[in-house]
């Protein structure tokens, strides 16, 4: 049964065997078994973590999922006070497991806990799945799904980076991120980012571009570092990332995994996107959405997401309207929201 509301999910008769739910979030399960005609129970058993080792997997390699779903494990971990182990790629352990020592961190080829009492799996559940999560992830923003697996506070929060680092740039800057791993992700003005840089630039601004790739793309469409931005691309360890970010005026990006990184490092950001729904991400006041088009179908219900077609549009692919959720946010609409930003720095 659920032991928070007192409904019975299953009963049966039995004679032995295995009794397992399928709901794989977090319900409070209490499990009563009784000898047929009794009215105590030989067993009563009622999901309890304290002091007992947990485990919470988490997918390998996806910056922005895990920094913004990182923070609800540690809320689980508080409620329960359990032993808590989370499974994820290196490079996340790199940059979190310093500032939670209470958190056992390992990839999944290195699992510590071999016994755990209770585990759970964090992800993105597409098809309607109802069985890994209580709601469908695009109708509460992906982040906060895992609030909703794990039982805990729903609240977005940003988790614990190392942002102790000196500054190394003398001159103003902010830093950009134009590149995804989908074209329906890109900020598809063709002369959007170049009008950007330039008034950044006239503001008097060092525009650095923080991508992993100078050049990104598949087949004919390829995307590049907007004319005019200084090249700080590269394959660099995320702590390097966060310590250039955490002294930049602000932050401008799509709704990618360097975006969540700026919003984890504590500046302000300007986030470009219409393939998801503003409700989608992180709040931020400085997030740029156009209704005048198509828009938002990664939280369209009705459609799946395609992880392997690189040029998804579920309603307008190889039409004009493809990707105008993007191509209608214009550059002076960008200008107008960076301007918001810089007018309420230079006040301070």
């Amino acid at each position: 049964m659920d032991d928070d509301s007192g409904n019975i999910l299953f009963r049966c008769d039995s004679e032995g065997g295995w009794v397992t739910s399928n709901k794989k979030y977090y319900v409070r399960f209490r499990i009563q078994v009784f000898h047929q005609g009794s009215v105590s129970p030989v067993l009563d058993e009622t999901l309890d973590m304290k002091d007992k080792p947990v485990v919470i997997f988490f997918p390998t390699g996806t910056l922005g999922d895990m920094l913004g779903w990182f923070h609800y494990a540690e809320r689980f971990r508080q409620l329960h006070r359990c032993q808590l182990e989370c499974v994820m790629g290196q490079e996340i352990i790199e940059l979190l497991s310093a500032q939670y020592p209470e958190i056992t961190f390992s990839t999944k080829d290195n699992l510590q806990t071999v016994n755990p009492y209770a585990s759970w799996y964090v992800g993105l559940f597409f098809k309607g799945d109802t069985t890994h999560q209580p709601i469908d992830f695009r109708k509460v923003g992906f982040h906060r799904n895992a609030g909703y697996i794990l039982g805990v506070d729903p609240r977005e929060c940003p988790p614990r980076l190392k942002l102790d680092a000196e500054r190394k740039i003398a001159e103003p800057y902010v830093c950009i991120a134009v590149q995804s791993t989908n074209q329906a992700k890109y900020w598809n003005n063709g002369h959007g980012w170049a009008e950007v840089v330039a008034h950044l630039k006239s503001l008097g601004y060092r525009v650095l571009c923080i991508d992993r790739h100078a050049h990104y793309g598949q087949g004919f469409v390829w995307n590049h570092i907007p004319q005019g931005a200084e090249d700080f691309t590269g394959d660099i360890p995320l702590q390097e990332r966060v310590d250039l970010l955490r002294h930049a005026s602000f932050f401008i990006g799509l709704g990618s995994g360097l975006s969540w990184l700026a919003w984890a490092s504590g500046i302000p950001v300007v986030l470009i996107s219409g393939f998801s729904l503003p409700n989608s991400e992180f709040y931020t006041p400085w997030r740029v959405f156009s209704s005048h088009g198509c828009n938002g179908c990664w939280d369209d219900t009705s459609v799946d997401f395609d992880h392997v077609d690189y040029l998804w549009c579920p309603h307008h692919k190889n039409t004009p309207r493809q990707y105008e959720c993007t191509s209608l946010i214009t550059g002076k609409q960008v200008i107008g929201m960076v301007d918001r930003l810089h007018s309420g720095l230079v006040d301070k």
